[in-house]
């Protein structure tokens, strides 16, 4: 069972879009985030001038619908943050143009030192690399596996609390999506509903689960070959997973996912099945039954005793 952490968030100015702090409660790590427009006051925190790691977050220049991520770390944040704020040369070395929001993690205690930094630094790019939630612009991480083996574990907490507090902010680039079991179809099991759906005149027949407030659809499932739909959010969508490698083809009318994916809705992930717009609550059947998602909800919260519109 989980255990419930209590986390506390301070707005610096007293505005949503400004500065903004998270600390955990029992950790010496101490977040600030806030818009590349408020640089100059972040500059100026306190928290600046101590060893830290720092992530500058955008979306991707090639691909508006993905995020792009800078992970990096020194002993003067500030320093490095006005470097990264000059514009960029055609080498990519200098500033980062992509950045539009800077995310600053540091030690309350500052027993942070270059050696954390740097392992945390290693450590986060080969965790956001291998989540796949955003692009990463630094290349492959380097490894820094000397640090002694009790600061290893401290780090190890360390970047446990780091994947806490960022999906609170809105940072859900280190967030590894929980995938379903790889075999077909989905077996049902207690924390985790087992959903499908299928139109068979086009050969068409998934399965999902929902899981941690995703919609995950399952390695193997089969959509579309191609988005027949108007234009739409989720036709950009598709043509990304197409892009990605995750849609890939299965003849020439379909395509197969090659990996577990997860949406953010039923309806984005039946949308995406179907190469048009679809609605999720409605497309989607527990499987085994004839019961929909939007039934199944509604069941839910009647089980709990919430009143059902």
């Amino acid at each position: 069972m989980s255990i419930g952490r209590s986390i506390r968030l301070f707005l610096v100015d007293g505005s949503s879009n400004g500065l903004l702090t998270a600390e955990i409660m029992n950790w010496t790590g101490h977040v600030l985030t806030g818009p590349r427009s408020k640089l100059a006051e972040v500059v100026r925190r306190p928290e600046c001038a101590r060893t830290g790691i720092y992530f500058l977050i955008g979306p991707d220049p090639d691909n508006a619908l993905l995020t792009r991520v800078y992970i990096g770390e020194s002993d003067d944040v500030a320093e490095r943050l006005k470097q990264h704020n000059r514009p960029e040369t055609p080498d990519g070395r200098g500033g980062k143009d992509f950045w539009e929001r800077v995310c600053l993690v540091t030690s309350k205690d500052m027993n942070l030192t270059k050696a954390h930094a740097k392992y945390l630094e290693s450590k986060l790019i080969g965790i956001a690399t291998a989540a796949g939630r955003c692009v990463v612009s630094n290349g492959t991480a380097h490894d820094y596996g000397a640090l002694p083996e009790s600061d290893r574990a401290d780090m190890a907490y360390f970047l446990d609390q780091i994947r806490t507090v960022l999906p609170v902010l809105g940072f859900d680039f280190l967030h590894e999506a929980r995938r379903a079991p790889s075999t077909l179809p989905v077996p049902p099991v207690a924390d985790a509903q087992g959903f499908e759906m299928s139109v068979p005149r086009h050969g068409i027949q998934a399965f999902a689960k929902e899981v941690d407030g995703e919609f995950v659809v399952q390695q193997g499932s089969r959509a579309r070959g191609s988005w027949i739909g108007g234009i739409s959010g989720y036709q950009g969508l598709f043509e990304q997973l197409v892009a990605s490698g995750i849609l890939q083809a299965d003849g020439a009318d379909h395509c197969r996912f090659a990996e577990d994916h997860a949406f953010s809705s039923p309806s984005a992930a039946a949308s995406v099945v179907c190469g048009r717009i679809a609605n999720g609550r409605t497309s989607w059947l527990v499987q085994g039954s004839l019961q929909t998602y939007a039934d199944w909800q509604d069941a839910q919260l009647k089980a709990d005793g919430a009143p059902a519109e």
